[in-house]
């Protein structure tokens, strides 16, 4: 059942897109306990019209579902069950074998459209993985759930994290394009090697890392 409380609203906002109270209070501009004691303290009783704008905003929700007052701009309210799902694929990018395919569905996570559409990717080609390993650290590390971009792989390659199959196993590194045409695959942690003058056609992209989110 829905909630009304503009505090569970807010939590389950927060969690389903696998952010935190700190960061959110960043976001803010406040001190790191600001959203938790909101939250779960009650204290402020309701959130600065200003705050609550910019969390509207950025879960991509009307201001109402946060305590606002009712729909203004004479825009419809957007409720947490408006958030666009993203399927979450049982599998791990870094150390393992593994596919993409639909029988690997774990599970859904939900986010705001308008967050969404600032990266700037379609959401039906998006999906979540974990990241298994330490070889991205200190830019990912294990455990980490990634959003990965799927569409990428139909666009031009460029400098960035992805998604890739090598010899059957599934990755997430660093590409580097070369002035070859050739690229570089590589790691984060200097632990680890790097291969350069890589042929793109020895590499199976699946897609570009848009976003990552950790528990703390």
């Amino acid at each position: 059942m829905e909630s009304n409380d503009p505090r569970a609203v807010l939590e389950q906002l927060i969690r389903k897109s696998g952010d935190d109270f700190a960061s959110i209070s960043g976001m803010l501009g406040k001190n790191p306990a600001y959203i938790q004691q909101y939250i779960r303290r009650g204290s402020p009783k309701k959130l600065d019209e200003r705050d609550r704008r910019k969390l509207a905003d950025f879960y991509g929700v009307d201001e109402q579902s946060l305590g606002g007052p009712a729909i203004r701009n004479g825009r419809s309210a957007i409720t947490p069950s408006s958030l666009v799902e993203v399927k979450q694929m049982n599998l791990g990018a870094s150390a393992g074998p593994g596919s993409l395919a639909d029988d690997e569905l774990s599970g859904a996570m939900a986010f705001g459209p308008k967050w969404l559409k600032r990266l700037g990717s379609d959401p039906a080609k998006l999906s979540l993985i974990s990241v298994d390993g330490d070889s991205m650290e200190p830019t990912l590390y294990d455990g980490d759930d990634i959003m990965v971009d799927h569409g990428a792989a139909e666009a031009a390659l460029r400098d960035g994290i992805y998604v890739l199959r090598m010899d059957d196993v599934l990755l997430v590194k660093r590409l580097a394009l070369g002035p070859s045409g050739k690229i570089s695959v590589r790691s984060d942690n200097p632990q680890y090697p790097d291969w350069d003058d890589v042929d793109v056609a020895d590499v199976n992209i699946i897609g570009r890392v848009v976003w990552t989110g950790r528990r703390l």
